[in-house]
Protein backbone atom coordinates (compact mmCIF):
# COMPACT_ATOMS: atom_id res chain seq x y z
CA UNK A 1 0.00 0.00 0.00
CA UNK A 2 2.25 2.24 0.98
CA UNK A 3 4.89 1.64 -2.00
CA UNK A 4 1.82 2.20 -4.51
CA UNK A 5 1.42 5.49 -2.42
CA UNK A 6 4.96 6.38 -3.07
CA UNK A 7 5.00 5.62 -6.60
CA UNK A 8 1.61 7.88 -6.98
CA UNK A 9 2.81 10.22 -5.49
CA UNK A 10 6.19 10.47 -7.33
CA UNK A 11 4.12 10.68 -10.40
CA UNK A 12 2.07 13.44 -9.58
CA UNK A 13 4.89 15.49 -8.77
CA UNK A 14 6.53 14.66 -11.94
CA UNK A 15 3.56 16.17 -13.72
CA UNK A 16 2.75 19.25 -11.41
CA UNK A 17 6.30 20.13 -10.35
CA UNK A 18 7.47 21.80 -14.07
CA UNK A 19 3.83 22.92 -14.92
CA UNK A 20 4.27 24.73 -11.65
CA UNK A 21 7.50 25.99 -12.06
CA UNK A 22 6.61 26.97 -15.69
CA UNK A 23 3.52 29.18 -14.46
CA UNK A 24 5.63 30.78 -12.06
CA UNK A 25 8.07 31.76 -14.55
CA UNK A 26 5.67 32.68 -17.28
CA UNK A 27 3.90 35.09 -14.56
CA UNK A 28 6.83 36.35 -13.84
CA UNK A 29 7.92 37.49 -16.75
CA UNK A 30 4.35 38.89 -17.86
CA UNK A 31 4.10 40.73 -14.61
CA UNK A 32 7.64 42.33 -15.65
CA UNK A 33 6.30 43.58 -18.48
CA UNK A 34 3.56 44.65 -17.61
CA UNK A 35 5.94 47.53 -15.56
CA UNK A 36 6.55 49.00 -18.93
CA UNK A 37 3.16 50.30 -18.93
CA UNK A 38 4.55 52.35 -16.41
CA UNK A 39 5.99 54.71 -19.11
CA UNK A 40 2.69 55.35 -20.37
CA UNK A 41 1.19 58.76 -19.41
CA UNK A 42 -1.69 58.51 -16.54
CA UNK A 43 -4.00 59.52 -18.95
CA UNK A 44 -3.55 56.58 -21.27
CA UNK A 45 -2.80 53.83 -18.52
CA UNK A 46 -5.49 51.07 -18.36
CA UNK A 47 -8.33 51.39 -15.50
CA UNK A 48 -8.58 48.21 -15.10
CA UNK A 49 -4.78 45.68 -15.37
CA UNK A 50 -4.84 43.78 -18.53
CA UNK A 51 -2.32 40.68 -18.10
CA UNK A 52 -0.52 40.32 -20.93
CA UNK A 53 -1.16 44.18 -21.76
CA UNK A 54 2.61 44.98 -21.26
CA UNK A 55 3.87 42.16 -23.61
CA UNK A 56 2.35 44.11 -26.55
CA UNK A 57 4.01 47.19 -25.15
CA UNK A 58 7.28 46.01 -24.49
CA UNK A 59 7.38 44.04 -27.78
CA UNK A 60 6.16 47.39 -29.90
CA UNK A 61 9.57 49.09 -27.68
CA UNK A 62 11.96 46.74 -28.66
CA UNK A 63 10.31 46.11 -32.52
CA UNK A 64 10.62 50.01 -32.44
CA UNK A 65 14.03 50.79 -31.28
CA UNK A 66 15.61 48.05 -33.98
CA UNK A 67 13.44 50.22 -36.42
CA UNK A 68 15.46 53.05 -35.03
CA UNK A 69 19.02 51.85 -34.96
CA UNK A 70 19.04 49.92 -38.07
CA UNK A 71 18.90 53.12 -40.15
CA UNK A 72 21.97 55.60 -40.63
CA UNK A 73 20.66 58.53 -38.07
CA UNK A 74 19.54 56.05 -35.09
CA UNK A 75 22.95 54.18 -35.46
CA UNK A 76 25.05 57.71 -35.08
CA UNK A 77 22.70 58.16 -31.77
CA UNK A 78 23.43 55.05 -30.60
CA UNK A 79 26.98 55.13 -30.83
CA UNK A 80 26.81 58.30 -29.38
CA UNK A 81 24.99 57.38 -26.43
CA UNK A 82 27.14 54.37 -25.80
CA UNK A 83 30.25 56.81 -25.59
CA UNK A 84 28.76 58.23 -23.05
CA UNK A 85 27.81 55.04 -21.35
CA UNK A 86 31.52 53.76 -21.44
CA UNK A 87 32.89 56.95 -19.91
CA UNK A 88 30.79 56.52 -16.41
CA UNK A 89 33.20 54.83 -14.08
CA UNK A 90 31.60 51.21 -13.47
CA UNK A 91 28.15 51.70 -15.60
CA UNK A 92 30.61 51.78 -18.28
CA UNK A 93 32.26 48.48 -17.17
CA UNK A 94 28.71 46.68 -16.94
CA UNK A 95 27.59 48.04 -19.89
CA UNK A 96 29.97 46.53 -22.23
CA UNK A 97 30.39 43.24 -20.53
CA UNK A 98 26.71 42.74 -20.65
CA UNK A 99 26.82 44.39 -24.75
CA UNK A 100 29.26 41.27 -25.24
CA UNK A 101 27.54 38.54 -23.70
CA UNK A 102 23.96 39.91 -25.75
CA UNK A 103 26.04 39.90 -28.89
CA UNK A 104 27.31 36.76 -28.70
CA UNK A 105 24.34 34.80 -27.82
CA UNK A 106 21.51 36.62 -30.20
CA UNK A 107 24.02 37.13 -33.01
CA UNK A 108 23.36 34.71 -36.31
CA UNK A 109 26.92 35.18 -37.29
CA UNK A 110 28.29 34.01 -34.20
CA UNK A 111 29.50 30.26 -33.75
CA UNK A 112 29.03 30.92 -29.65
CA UNK A 113 26.79 28.42 -28.01
CA UNK A 114 26.18 27.25 -31.12
CA UNK A 115 28.01 24.17 -30.32
CA UNK A 116 27.79 21.83 -27.95
CA UNK A 117 30.74 19.32 -26.92
CA UNK A 118 31.87 17.11 -24.25
CA UNK A 119 34.29 17.54 -21.63
CA UNK A 120 35.81 15.81 -18.65
CA UNK A 121 34.39 18.08 -15.60
CA UNK A 122 35.05 17.75 -12.52
CA UNK A 123 37.84 15.52 -13.03
CA UNK A 124 39.27 13.38 -15.67
CA UNK A 125 36.75 10.09 -16.40
CA UNK A 126 33.52 12.21 -15.44
CA UNK A 127 31.90 13.81 -18.40
CA UNK A 128 29.46 16.61 -18.75
CA UNK A 129 27.96 18.47 -21.82
CA UNK A 130 29.28 22.00 -22.38
CA UNK A 131 28.58 24.69 -25.06
CA UNK A 132 31.57 26.12 -27.03
CA UNK A 133 31.89 29.97 -26.85
CA UNK A 134 34.91 30.65 -28.26
CA UNK A 135 39.13 30.38 -29.05
CA UNK A 136 41.45 30.69 -25.85
CA UNK A 137 43.29 34.18 -25.82
CA UNK A 138 46.74 34.05 -27.14
CA UNK A 139 48.31 35.06 -24.26
CA UNK A 140 46.68 31.32 -22.72
CA UNK A 141 48.14 29.40 -25.71
CA UNK A 142 51.72 30.57 -25.75
CA UNK A 143 51.98 29.97 -21.60
CA UNK A 144 50.03 26.67 -22.03
CA UNK A 145 51.89 25.58 -25.04
CA UNK A 146 48.79 24.05 -26.41
CA UNK A 147 45.87 25.44 -28.29
CA UNK A 148 42.85 26.33 -26.24
CA UNK A 149 39.32 26.52 -26.42
CA UNK A 150 37.00 28.29 -24.00
CA UNK A 151 33.41 26.73 -22.85
CA UNK A 152 30.42 27.09 -21.05
CA UNK A 153 29.66 24.32 -18.59
CA UNK A 154 25.67 24.86 -17.49
CA UNK A 155 24.70 23.82 -13.81
CA UNK A 156 21.70 21.79 -14.02
CA UNK A 157 18.83 22.13 -13.65
CA UNK A 158 19.44 26.03 -13.86
CA UNK A 159 21.35 26.71 -16.79
CA UNK A 160 21.72 29.79 -16.43
CA UNK A 161 24.47 29.38 -13.97
CA UNK A 162 27.34 27.61 -14.61
CA UNK A 163 31.08 28.18 -14.95
CA UNK A 164 33.28 28.89 -17.63
CA UNK A 165 36.64 26.77 -18.56
CA UNK A 166 39.50 27.37 -20.85
CA UNK A 167 40.95 23.85 -22.33
CA UNK A 168 42.59 22.11 -24.46
CA UNK A 169 40.79 21.83 -27.95
CA UNK A 170 41.90 17.83 -27.89
CA UNK A 171 40.38 17.18 -24.63
CA UNK A 172 36.71 17.98 -25.67
CA UNK A 173 34.41 15.90 -27.95
CA UNK A 174 32.53 17.29 -30.54
CA UNK A 175 28.64 16.34 -30.34
CA UNK A 176 25.95 16.01 -33.01
CA UNK A 177 23.48 17.25 -30.45
CA UNK A 178 21.85 20.62 -31.24
CA UNK A 179 21.95 23.24 -28.57
CA UNK A 180 18.07 22.78 -27.69
CA UNK A 181 18.97 18.85 -26.89
CA UNK A 182 21.36 19.49 -25.21
CA UNK A 183 19.10 21.82 -23.02
CA UNK A 184 16.19 20.28 -22.19
CA UNK A 185 18.54 17.10 -21.59
CA UNK A 186 20.35 19.49 -19.01
CA UNK A 187 17.01 20.86 -17.57
CA UNK A 188 15.52 17.12 -16.64
CA UNK A 189 18.84 16.18 -15.62
CA UNK A 190 19.34 13.62 -17.94
CA UNK A 191 15.91 11.88 -18.07
CA UNK A 192 15.35 13.47 -21.65
CA UNK A 193 17.83 12.13 -23.81
CA UNK A 194 17.62 13.16 -28.07
CA UNK A 195 15.82 9.43 -29.20
CA UNK A 196 16.77 10.78 -32.47
CA UNK A 197 20.71 10.59 -32.12
CA UNK A 198 20.17 7.46 -29.76
CA UNK A 199 18.41 5.54 -32.45
CA UNK A 200 20.47 6.67 -35.01
CA UNK A 201 23.68 5.11 -32.51
CA UNK A 202 22.28 2.08 -31.91
CA UNK A 203 21.35 1.82 -35.65
CA UNK A 204 25.53 2.44 -36.31
CA UNK A 205 26.67 -0.16 -33.75
CA UNK A 206 23.99 -2.61 -35.49
CA UNK A 207 25.07 -2.39 -38.80
CA UNK A 208 29.25 -2.36 -37.60
CA UNK A 209 28.48 -5.65 -36.03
Amino acid sequence: MMAALRRYLAAGLLIWVPLGVTILIIKFLVDAMDQSLLVLPQALRPDVRIPGLGILLTAAIVIGTGMIVTNLFGRQLFRLGEKVLNRIPLVGAIYGSVKKLTETIFSGSGKSFRRVVLVQYPRAGMWTLAFLTGTGAAEIDARTGCETVNVYVPTTPNPTSGFMLVIPRNEMVELEMSVEEALRMILSVGSVVPETRKEALTADRVDAS
